[in-house]
This record gives C-alpha cells, structure tokens and sequence, in this order.
C-alpha cells in the first residue's frame, strides 16, 4: 500500500467542537498520526461517530494537573504540530502555549484556531459562525432582499474560515520548517477568514462602484441567468448561466431568443425573472431534468442532503466512504474531496470513543500498567 502524504507527521490536537477537528481530520485523513487530548470533564459533551474524528487517536489528559503537563510536554517534545482552539490566553494560563512548547521543541508547528484572532479589539468576545459571519459582513450578503439575513445551514466560518486555512498555515509552516528547521506559530481567526470569502464581492464593487446587497448583486439573485426557481412540484433548480453563450441556450429552449441580448439588462431584468419564474412552475423537477439533459446551460436541481449522498457523481468519487463494524453498524462518512493521485487520503478507522487509547499511548511512552493505574487513580486523565 503506498504512503500517505503526511506519514510521519504526528500532530497533538487540544482543540474541541468543530473548526480545529476538521482540521486535523484532514490532515488525518492524508497519513498524519492525529492524537486527540481532551479533559475527562468534557466527556458528556463528546458526539459519538462525529465524522470528524475518524483516522485519530483519542487520549484524556488534565492539563491543570502537573503530572498531565508533564505528559503532555514530553508528547510535544516529540511531535511536529500542535493545534488548539481555546479562548486567547488559555493556554498561557495552563502554560501549555507556544512559548513555552517552543523552548522544548524549536521545530514545534503551533496552530491558534480562535473566533476573533489572537490580537484585536474583540480577541476575548464570545462567539459562534453566525457571529464571524456577521462581523466579516458575509451573512448581510446571504437571503433574501429586504428581508432578515438568512443562516447558512453549514458552518461556513467554521470549516471554511477556520479548519481549511489552519491546514493551510499548518502545510505552509511545515514546508518552511524543512529550509530552515524552525517552527512557527499561527494565528488563524475564523473571522479573518470569512472576511477574505468577500473577495469576489469586493472585487465587484470596485469594478462597479456598487456595493453589493443581499439578493441584489450580480451573483445573487439581481439577474435570471444567475438564479433559483420552483418548479411544479415545489422543488427547486438553480440556473448559473453567467456566459452568455449558456444563457443563449436557454433563452433558445424557452423560445425567446430576444432576451439572449437582455441578460444583464437593468431595465428589464424583473421581466424577464417573473417569465422564467413562471415557465419552471409549469412541470415538476423530473420534467426539467430530463429537458435539460445534455444540454449547454448551467443548471443544476437543488438536492436534498439524503439526495446528494445516494447521487452518483459521490459515489463515482469515493465521497461517501464507511467502515464496517463488527457487532454495530457501519461507520458512514464524507469522504476527502482532496484527490491526490499518488498518496491519496483514505478513511482507515472510524471515530475513537473517548479517551479510548490513552492508556496504549501512556504505555507507548514507557509507563507501566501500575504506572497507567496510578496516574488514573490521581486524576491525571
């Protein structure tokens, strides 16, 4: 079996919840070793088969505790990343910061994951992804207009705000490591990243003058070619037409070959929303469907969740994975949308149950049984 991308790197990951454990589940998921430390006391709140955590190990550890600190410094000693997700100044308080990792491990690749960034004005506000995407100005950008701003039903600042770009600074930090053999920290804000999501938006207001509003800009609802309509059955299709050449094909299917000139047209751009709101009302989603099969145009019928995961282009594309297990049922997950061709990402072992391999990481690292006990007994994890 070949390699992984990542063989060899071993990460220690203190974060919690969502954007740090996605971050690590990908890393994970390219051959990293991923061991994930949580606090005992966090236990009632761990979801079990959370897709997230499969490919990692899961230890406990109490980090208030001096012997737990002890552990933990010795696992870092020998690791190459360390991914939290804390309030700024957490770690500090438990002397488990980059500072004092670095002093024991110079080559330490130290990964911040905080809501509002490590400096700043509102570096200890409270928050959650519909809070970062309400600062960075994107959940403005996203319902319908002159109506309240709609939340997402994923977690964009999150994932793509979040985990996504501290594996970015994680890749990026390791590379460098290799031209000089010093580590780094890094700071990624949740917020910071959904504010660089507003670079096509931005980039069109400067080309227009204008500033984009909710459900009234170019890529978002202003115009028929770029849009969503129900269909007769109450379903939904979207159409992305942003080409002209696509657009004439559909102005050509619909029998108004004059509006192929009329696409970006202010003038008239409600009309010619209302005709095609009105013709895809006339026949169910199936209708179109099989209308616009083979066909130029940019459209898509909007899935359901249960839809999208029996539809098979994710079958096609490994996107949905499982695991089978013995005397339970298997272990369904998303697969890794990052196709390499020689190290590809595998799903090897669904989600640990927590704090599942502390005692064969503590035994690993030269304790004995009685060792483990002891250290139980004492409340060390």
């Amino acid at each position: 079996m070949s390699k992984s991308a990542l063989d060899g790197i071993t990460v220690l990951d203190l974060s919690r919840l969502l954007p740090g454990p996605y971050a690590s589940m990908i890393l994970a998921d390219h051959g990293a070793r991923v061991i994930a430390i949580e606090d005992r006391r966090f236990a009632g709140e761990a979801m079990r088969d959370a897709s997230f955590n499969r490919n990692k190990e899961h230890m406990t550890l109490n980090l208030k505790s001096a012997q737990g600190k002890d552990i933990f410094f010795t696992m870092a000693a020998a690791a190459d990343v360390v991914l939290e997700g804390f309030r700024p100044g957490v770690t500090k308080r438990l002397g488990v910061d980059y500072e004092s990792i670095e002093k024991i491990n110079p080559s330490i690749v130290y990964c911040s994951i905080s809501g509002y960034g490590q400096t700043g004005p509102y570096r200890d506000v409270a928050g959650h992804d519909v809070n970062y995407l309400s600062v960075a100005g994107v959940l403005d950008l996203i319902g319908e207009a002159k109506r309240a701003p709609v939340i997402p039903g994923i977690q964009i600042a999150d994932m793509a705000g979040g985990g996504m770009n501290a594996v970015i600074g994680i890749l990026m930090a390791i590379i460098e490591r290799q031209r000089t053999g010093r580590g780094q920290y890094i700071d990624i804000s949740m917020t910071d990243g959904s504010f660089s999501l507003l670079a096509l938006a931005f980039t069109m207001q400067q080309m227009t003058g204008q500033t984009p509003k909710r459900s009234d800009f170019l890529l978002a609802h202003r115009y028929a070619c770029y849009n969503t309509y129900e269909t007769g059955d109450g379903r939904f299709l979207s159409v992305g037409a942003v080409e002209n050449r696509f657009w004439k094909v559909l102005c050509e299917y619909f029998d108004v070959p004059e509006y192929t000139g009329l696409q970006y047209d202010d003038a008239r751009r409600l009309e010619i929303i209302e005709f095609f709101r009105e013709r895809f009302k006339e026949h169910p989603l199936s209708y179109w469907e099989d209308a616009f099969a083979g066909k130029d145009i940019c459209w898509a019928p909007v899935r359901t969740m249960a839809e999208a995961f029996e539809d098979p282009l994710f079958q096609t594309r490994e996107m949905v994975a499982g695991i089978e297990r013995p005397g339970e049922k298997p272990f369904r997950a998303i697969g890794t949308p990052i196709k390499l061709s020689r190290t590809p990402g595998r799903l090897r072992t669904h989600p640990p149950a927590f704090g599942q391999d502390t005692r064969r990481i503590l035994m690993q690292m030269g304790y004995s049984e009685s060792d483990v006990a002891a250290l139980e007994a004492a409340g060390v994890f």
